[in-house]
């Protein structure tokens, strides 16, 4: 958890909602000046801390909606901190709750330099990002159209089909298969979404790509990321989307926390007090690294013969995780100095 802890004269706390905010701009006395609900609009925005703009800083919580907002901020060179959601609703849950209250409660835990950070994603490749992961929104719920097409075929108790229909071929008059019209039906509307759904994830991985591609840096870190068995475009693409600046971890434990690759430990008095907070951190990257890893046992010999050493010591769930806490630590590295994969390093004891 990282705090804002810079010096500034005034602080202002936004509890920002789809149509309003609520503002409340604090001095360093801790005084509180402006207390205003305005529209969610830039010019009312603008006009409300017009008088405080020298030595000001924006505090928002990172909801669904802060994009505007910090481009904004940004735009005219106003200091604006994005705060983390789940830590800020452990720091400053309280038994009374509005509007008011929050936004000041967001202007005091930053003049207190206890307002927790997250980070502020950079407008040039948020959209393809989100497309991103929009995209594998897509892929999933095919996935789960795909399971319900075999599903039904053990419901009636026949036989499953012989090959893998996520390829077209086979998935012609898988319905035929059936002799009520109902069940027919069913297994036919499943089979034209995933028609549809394949035939939509096919054009937004050809944009993506070209989206990927059209930047000098990410082509060189997508030659990179390639480099890695197992590791191909759509998995090169989110890794360098989710990632984007691996400067802003300051080390290789603090990327692979971020990418929940690690177990998170509590201690109290000295003892264990459980595990929790494992899903704290970016599921996209968890998904990119645990798929990459599943990906590399196909295409290096020398990465199965690895994992079947770890599964014997450990197990073969933890052995893939181990597996994929390595491949976490090699990307950080790789995109830090700019070299390629080095497969006798990687499995170097």
């Amino acid at each position: 958890m990282r705090f804002y802890t810079k010096q500034h004269t005034y602080y202002c706390g936004v509890d920002l909602h789809a149509n309003t905010m609520y503002l409340c701009v604090l001095n360093e006395a801790g005084e509180i000046l402006l207390q205003r609900n305005i529209p969610a609009q830039p010019q009312a925005f603008l006009h409300s801390i017009a008088q405080y703009r020298e030595q000001l800083v924006v505090g928002v919580e990172c909801i669904y909606c802060w994009y505007w907002l910090a481009d904004l901020c940004r735009a005219e060179a106003i200091e604006i901190v994005l705060g983390h959601a789940l830590y800020l609703k452990a720091i400053h849950g309280g038994k009374a709750k509005n509007d008011k209250l929050d936004s000041e409660k967001l202007a005091r835990l930053l003049r207190g330099g206890a307002f927790p950070m997250s980070y502020v994603y950079p407008r040039e490749m948020r959209s393809t990002r989100d497309l991103m992961r929009r995209r594998l929104f897509f892929v999933n719920k095919r996935a789960e159209l795909m399971a319900h097409v075999q599903m039904t075929h053990h419901q009636y108790n026949l036989p499953a089909p012989g090959k893998k229909i996520a390829y077209r071929a086979n998935r012609e008059n898988l319905e035929l298969a059936f002799d009520d019209e109902s069940a027919k039906r069913m297994v036919e509307s499943d089979l034209t979404m995933i028609d549809s759904y394949s035939e939509e994830i096919r054009k937004l991985e050809w944009f993506i790509e070209k989206q990927g591609k059209a930047a000098v840096n990410n082509a060189q870190a997508l030659s990179l990321l390639k480099s890695v068995p197992g590791i191909g475009d759509v998995l090169s693409l989110t890794l360098l989307y989710e990632i984007e600046n691996i400067e802003r971890f300051p080390s290789v434990q603090k990327f692979c926390s971020y990418a929940r690759l690690v177990r998170p430990e509590k201690t109290s008095a000295g003892k264990s007090a459980g595990g929790g907070g494992k899903k704290i951190g970016n599921p996209h990257l968890k998904w990119a690294f645990s798929e990459a890893a599943a990906l590399m046992l196909r295409s290096s010999p020398e990465a199965k013969q690895y994992k079947e050493r770890l599964e014997r010591q450990y197990g073969k769930p933890k052995a893939m995780s181990l597996l994929a806490h390595r491949l976490g630590k090699a990307v950080y590295f790789m995109m830090l100095r700019g070299k390629p994969f080095d497969q006798h390093k990687f499995f170097a004891q």
